[in-house]
């Protein structure tokens, strides 16, 4: 699954569910350049899929820069204490490929926290779960939710309104009610 997540407003103007791969990284930079009226700056991981993927969807439209973490090898039993811990970042590299991106703001921090947002509220994606969709059909209507929620219902801590709000989208939050009405037209 791929997902943008603007770091000013926290809304999330565009995501793909899918494999990390060529085709779903295409389709969601298509997506996302669609749904953008001016140049951003875009971080990504280091995925190879990606330069190609950004060059297709924006042109030269983008500032836009990877970085590439180098993690350490952290215990190669993966005894029960330690199997689901992340490895140990021993090195970053923030790659400049395209325009003029901030340096200083180049980070998949922001979409990382949105993606364990996302593995909360979603039962779908806990770790070893027995909560699945049996149809890839059902699976996307429920991520599909949980961001239309996140966007237009949900307050955010640090903006003290919805991403929808802070993004000039919306004028007020969303009861559950309305999100129900609108996801019916």
């Amino acid at each position: 699954m791929s997902g943008r997540l603007d770091a000013d407003t926290k809304i999330i103007p565009s995501f793909v569910v899918g494999r990390r791969d060529s085709y779903h990284a295409k389709a969601f930079m298509e997506d996302l350049a669609g749904r953008l009226s001016r140049r951003v700056q875009l971080s990504t991981d280091a995925l190879a899929s990606y330069p190609e993927a950004v060059e297709r969807g924006f042109g030269s439209e983008v500032d836009y820069a990877q970085l590439v973490k180098t993690y350490g090898v952290v215990n190669l039993n993966k005894d029960a204490a330690s199997r689901y811990s992340p490895a140990e970042v021993v090195k970053t590299e923030r790659t400049v490929i395209n325009g003029m991106p901030d340096v200083s703001r180049i980070t998949t921090s922001h979409v990382e926290k949105q993606n364990h947002t996302l593995r909360m509220h979603c039962r779908r994606l806990t770790r070893l779960t027995n909560a699945f969709s049996k149809k890839f059909e059902n699976f996307e209507a429920a991520v599909a939710l949980n961001f239309a929620y996140y966007n237009f219902c949900k307050t955010h801590g640090a903006l003290r309104m919805t991403p929808a709000m802070a993004a000039g989208i919306e004028s007020s939050h969303w009861t559950v009610a309305d999100l129900v009405k609108r996801c019916g037209e």
